[in-house]
């Protein structure tokens, strides 16, 4: 009789969802979950948990579960890079993050025989919302807002507003299209930049490619980042692509630090050549405190938690679910992760 596939939950999990992946998956596989082999949570939806001490004993049982494991629910938290070697076994690894590829290229994971499926799509939702945040912060002028409210100073003032301006979204995957799409409702035109010409997505005007960027970006007065890190895309917003912005235009990045040169970035919110700018992600995390960025009233500055909702586990979960229908039936696997692509 062949053996059951060991499924091994590899970072913080809440119980409601461990009871999830074990009610449906049934007998199919065997899924072992050690809470108290993992970090503790901080939060709902923390998948790496407070630093802990690694005791001999905590190491010695990882390391058998390991050793057994044919599926992992997220990356081996204390030794990553050498899973291939640690977990001889393992097939395949359901990440609870959708841009992994920095990641897995650093670790030497891209080029193992490893299948590795990522999140995309789970986050859409919630970065959508922060995009449309940060643009309704700066164009509604809210620091003006929060400056008289500081002085009790009750005075009619005027806004550009959304409506009516044009926003350029890098990158129409999952997370771009839900930026085009809230942007658009809310009277925005939207442009779309796209590896390659397609046809536009819901609520774009325009599709272009990398060639006709700065040009865009003069015409644009709102740029959002929703683009995975690749080789492509890393440095696409240099200093010479800042420059280009039409002055007083807002910046928002979803995407990653790498992507934007952040000191050219910082130089141009402290001129006022961009008004104003929302960071989830930044090219050193956590942020050093001796970045100009934290000082700018114009800048808001978020621990790359903005795709951090409470519903976020259960979206991730759902993804499983159906990856693993698909693993143990020998169907094409969702949101597979392909190294030539980076994504």
């Amino acid at each position: 009789m062949t053996e059951k596939p060991i499924v091994l939950i590899s970072s913080p999990l809440e119980e409601e969802h461990v009871a999830r992946i074990r009610a449906a998956a049934g007998d199919r596989v065997q899924v072992v979950h050690e809470p108290d082999l993992l970090p503790k949570p901080r939060y709902i939806a923390d998948h790496k948990g407070a630093p802990r001490t690694l005791t001999p004993e905590i190491l010695n049982r990882w390391s058998a579960l390991l050793a057994k494991a044919d599926i992992l629910f997220d990356f081996d938290l204390i030794d990553p890079a050498n899973m291939p070697r640690n977990a001889p076994k393992l097939r395949w690894v359901q990440a609870t993050s959708s841009g992994i590829g920095e990641f897995l290229k650093k670790t030497g994971l891209d080029k193992s025989a490893i299948t590795f499926t990522t999140a995309a799509g789970v986050h859409s939702r919630a970065l959508a919302e922060f995009s449309m945040l940060g643009l309704l912060y700066f164009f509604r002028d809210v620091p003006f807002l929060n400056r008289r409210k500081q002085e009790k100073h009750w005075e009619r003032y005027t806004v550009r507003g959304l409506a009516g301006s044009r926003v350029l979204v890098i990158g129409l995957g999952a997370v771009g299209r839900a930026c085009a799409r809230d942007a658009a409702l809310f009277g925005m035109d939207v442009w779309g930049l796209s590896r390659t010409p397609g046809p536009a997505p819901e609520g774009v005007s325009r599709v272009i490619v990398k060639s006709e960027l700065r040009e865009a970006l003069s015409q644009i007065d709102a740029l959002i980042l929703a683009c995975p890190l690749t080789a492509e895309t890393e440095g696409m917003i240099g200093r010479t692509e800042i420059a280009a912005l039409k002055p007083g235009a807002v910046l928002v990045n979803v995407a990653r630090g790498a992507v934007i040169d952040e000191k050219a970035l910082a130089e141009a919110l402290q001129s006022g050549h961009i008004s104003g700018a929302a960071l989830d992600p930044f090219t050193v995390e956590p942020l050093p405190k001796e970045s100009p960025l934290w000082e700018l009233p114009n800048v808001i500055v978020s621990p790359h938690s903005a795709s951090t909702v409470a519903a976020e586990n259960g979206r991730i979960v759902d993804i499983f679910l159906d990856n693993l229908d698909r693993f143990l039936s020998g169907r094409p696997m969702r949101n597979k992760f392909e190294p030539a692509r980076g994504y």
